[in-house]
């Protein structure tokens, strides 16, 4: 038996067609979807409803497919390509949601791991952080925060690993490091082609893309123009309120003076960077409206307008009023 491992497809339903056709499948073979088999390509449905329902397939949640997941949950908002992935699948889209949820992170396979994203080194299979397996912006900057080379070159495990997301030759050709780590993005639905890898030969295969999908999808499903947001009408202020505008800057800059008499009274104070000490003064002044304006009064900056640009209301005025009691 065969295992034809296939690269991003991103909803390109003619392309996945051709490249099983020309592996030469017969009904016993598995097909596996490396992930991210939605959004962009004009035939999303069909691609996800073929892993859904034809048996001896398998598909892995990529970022997109995570992300599809995430929105439904009110965690992340979608990005243009899954609100047009939405619209292609109408009244289907929650049966959808439903099949994507359900989607592992990764497969171990006897010649070979897969994962769509990325692998962090050092870390066993089933410990991986899901934001790495499946190639989020959350995964990619672990990784980048805590290893000066790229993942690839640090993966050291003896068994091969397949993964997605992220054409690394910039080409229409597979990428492949040391034997070991294979790359099987190759920006089919941005005209380049879908690469497939037989296993157990690791013989990859693939067929070419019909052109930029991505651009002639987006020309059929235009940006919705953002319609003008009305100006919001200036609040009039009281002769009153103003006067107490000018005895809040006071007791600020009052308040800003006690901190900064209390921070250099510690020895180490003087010696500490400026970043360092307004850090200090930060942890003393707390948070919120109330802490800007006196990191505004330590700097000498916070005058009359400048206060009333941040206050905006009289309503917000008397609320930071209030604040000085979580302060000192």
């Amino acid at each position: 038996m065969q295992t034809l491992v296939i690269g991003d497809i991103h909803g390109c339903f003619y392309e996945l067609q051709a490249l099983l056709d020309k592996a030469g499948l017969v009904e016993d073979d598995l097909i596996i979807s490396i992930g991210d088999c939605v959004d962009r390509g004009p035939e999303t449905p069909d691609v996800l409803w073929f892993f859904r329902d034809r048996s001896n397939t398998r598909l892995l949640m990529g970022n997109h497919e995570r992300k599809h997941v995430r929105a439904s949950r009110h965690e992340v908002k979608l990005a243009r390509s899954q609100q047009i992935s939405k619209i292609q699948f109408g009244d289907a889209y929650p049966e959808a949601l439903a099949f994507m949820s359900t989607l592992p992170r990764y497969f171990d396979l006897p010649e070979a791991i897969l994962v769509h994203g990325f692998f962090e080194p050092d870390v066993s299979l089933e410990k991986q952080n899901p934001m790495v397996l499946c190639g989020t912006m959350g995964g990619d900057k672990h990784l980048r925060t805590h290893y000066a080379q790229p993942w690839y070159e640090l993966y050291a495990d003896d068994k091969p690993i397949l993964v997605g997301h992220e054409n690394y030759t910039g080409t229409d050709q597979p990428f492949v490091y040391r034997d070991r780590v294979f790359g099987l993005d190759t920006s089919c639905v941005t005209g380049k082609t879908l690469t497939g890898l037989l296993l157990p030969a690791f013989r990859f295969v693939s067929v070419p893309s019909r052109g930029d999908l991505w651009l002639q999808v987006r020309r059929i499903y235009p940006k919705p123009a953002r319609l003008p947001q009305p100006r919001p009408v200036p609040v009039a202020w009281a002769d009153t309120d103003r006067e107490e505008l000018a005895t809040l800057i006071e007791k600020v800059y009052q308040t800003s003076a006690t901190i900064l008499g209390k921070l250099q009274a510690e020895p180490e104070y003087a010696d500490l960077r400026p970043r360092e000490q307004a850090r200090m003064f930060g942890s003393q002044a707390g948070n919120g409206v109330l802490a800007t304006l006196l990191h505004l009064a330590r700097l000498g900056k916070l005058d009359m307008d400048l206060a009333h640009r941040i206050l905006k209301t009289p309503d917000a005025l008397y609320a930071v009023f209030q604040e000085f009691d979580k302060v000192l």
